[in-house]
């Protein structure tokens, strides 16, 4: 599955990676032409959380679609 999010500040990736190391699938997260593991706080950080950013996952994980849900890009 894709989505895209703005996580809007640091406090919102930080938000994000800790949902996402919970996951016991692989999470990826991509703006241009750049691919990061989405459970890096490094690689995260790395990104201005003010773009948008796509999200590709395949599992399920209510703590994480509600993050996703969250910050989700109308």
């Amino acid at each position: 599955m894709q989505t895209q999010i703005r996580l809007n500040d640091l406090d919102g990736a930080k938000e994000f990676v800790k949902a996402a190391s919970k996951c016991d699938f692989d999470i990826d997260v991509y703006f241009n032409k750049i691919a990061l593991d989405a459970k890096s706080i490094l690689g995260m950080m790395s990104l201005d959380p003010r773009n948008t950013i796509t999200v590709d996952f395949e599992g399920e994980n209510a703590n994480f679609s509600n993050v996703l849900a969250k910050y989700a890009v109308q």
